[in-house]
């Protein structure tokens, strides 16, 4: 990491366990990220403006609700609406196996399930930014 990546970590909608955010988060900032927690009940448009306010590098998004198909989708769309494709966004929490192709189409890069090891969160999540920062310059 050359420089800390900002992450802007969200919980859309009306889901209000925000333990494993909380966690999460906690773990990125430590890992060396700059790390943003938007707190609970956050509306996609809420989430796209944190994106913009923060300049931030990646987009974590937690879901425990069931929701994930319609707001996640809404969210990636907005981004790029915004100019903001290149935000890379990750989803975390209860996501079915079933549904995890659908959003990957939608434009999240990686889905991270419970039990996810909080040190390869960080580490995939590194890797990632630091090859497009390297894809950015060479262009």
């Amino acid at each position: 990491m050359e420089r800390p990546y900002r992450v802007v970590v969200a919980k859309p909608g009306l889901d209000g366990h925000d333990r494993g955010a909380k966690v999460v988060a906690r773990s990125l900032r430590d890992a060396g990220f700059e790390v943003i927690y938007t707190g609970l009940h956050q509306m996609p448009e809420q989430i796209v403006q944190a994106v913009i306010q923060e300049d931030a590098d990646a987009l974590g998004l937690s879901l425990l609700s069931g929701a994930h198909l319609t707001l996640v989708p809404k969210i990636t769309e907005s981004l790029r609406e915004e100019g903001l494709g290149d935000v890379l966004v990750v989803v975390g929490g209860i996501i079915p196996e079933k549904d995890i192709p659908a959003l990957k189409e939608a434009g999240v890069s990686e889905v991270f399930t419970p039990g996810s090891p909080l040190p390869n969160i960080a580490a995939w999540l590194e890797q990632e930014l630091d090859q497009r920062e390297i894809r950015s310059r060479s262009k």
